[in-house]
């Protein structure tokens, strides 16, 4: 393995493999049935199957988002400050980089410009507080912008209070990691940061740009960063010694320390959601699942919930053909790669 500086999963950088679903949604693609799965689509799965079908299998397009565009632009940042030398590593050193990041962004996906244009804030499904206020016209888009980069910096400034990136060397930074488990289920995923200390001990680091959720919801953040350590156990035979989650939003950490047991466990449950996507994909029943993030939602218009009507289903029986997971075993014998790529 390598770090590399230039990660993919950047603005303006080729992007890295993706499970099925997870490509950008401007692309267009045939329909197939899913192959593998990713922490993202699976907690789409659990949110809403219907949602589910919409992105992975129809690819319906969604609208550019100042929330999410953010997050990109904050991880780039983070990944990026590395390349600097340890003491070079500073909150102005941070706040310069932003800019550069976002022109890089920019350049790969024009169409977020929109995000900052006369009354998208809104739209943009982040608020319009979130895109900026400012005015009509080319000067109040370009005061909407400067006013979400300005939050963007704010974010990366909360993460020295957190973390002191002059003592950290990562091992890796958004490392693309996949495997096969015995079963034969597919998963894959982006990893922010991966820390190995001299005792071999390693630790996973997720960075979330909004806010820690309350106590009773800590499982549900932890099941991104569960599946992380899942997929790295297999490819190394080690169990991740920490996982920790970094909320820049609110300025909180939130770390677990996993076990065997731990993550067998969510081994068992993906394997269960497989087959569950398996049966929506054959059968082409995928339900919708309303709550309360239906109204973040783009497909309102194709959601029976909604008054909507899906597209026609676009598999058939011959587009079939979905790898089905063995009954699932202890995951000896588990295949997969690494990369920065």
């Amino acid at each position: 393995m390598s770090t590399r500086s230039d990660s993919g999963n950047h603005p303006g950088d080729p992007a890295p493999p993706q499970a099925g679903g997870d490509a950008r949604p401007d692309v267009p693609r045939a329909a197939e049935p899913p192959r593998a799965l990713s922490p993202s689509r699976a907690a789409d799965f659990m949110t809403c199957p219907l949602m589910y079908r919409f992105r992975v299998i129809d690819r319906l397009p969604e609208k550019p988002r100042a929330s999410a565009a953010r997050g990109t632009l904050v991880h780039a940042v983070l990944e990026r400050l590395f390349d600097d030398p340890a003491a070079e590593r500073t909150p102005p050193r941070a706040r310069a980089l932003v800019a550069p990041a976002w022109e890089r962004m920019l350049a790969a996906r024009p169409e977020l410009a929109e995000l900052f244009a006369e009354g998208d804030g809104a739209a943009a499904g982040a608020g319009a507080e979130e895109a900026g206020s400012g005015g009509g016209g080319a000067e109040g888009a370009a005061a909407r912008l400067a006013e979400w980069l300005a939050g963007a910096e704010q974010l990366v400034e909360r993460w020295f209070t957190l973390e002191d990136p002059a003592r950290l060397e990562p091992e890796e930074r958004e490392l693309f990691v996949e495997t096969v488990l015995a079963s034969g289920l597919k998963l894959r995923g982006v990893i922010d940061r991966v820390d190995v200390a001299p005792t071999g001990d390693v630790r996973v680091v997720d960075y979330k740009t909004g806010k820690a959720p309350p106590p009773e919801y800590a499982a549900d953040a932890l099941f991104q960063i569960k599946f992380y350590a899942l997929v790295l156990w297999r490819l190394r035979g080690r169990v991740p010694r920490r996982l920790q989650l970094v909320y820049l939003g609110s300025g909180d950490v939130l770390t677990y320390d996993p076990d065997e047991a731990d993550l067998r466990g969510v081994e068992r449950k993906l394997h269960a959601l497989w087959q569950a996507i398996q049966r929506a994909t054959e059968s082409g029943d995928w339900r919708p699942r309303p709550g309360r993030l239906c109204g973040w939602c783009d497909f309102q218009d194709s959601c029976p919930a909604f008054g909507g009507t899906p597209p026609p289903y676009p598999l058939g029986t011959a587009d079939l053909g979905m790898p089905g997971p063995r009954p699932a075993g202890d995951g000896d014998g588990a295949q997969g790669r690494m990369d920065t790529a």
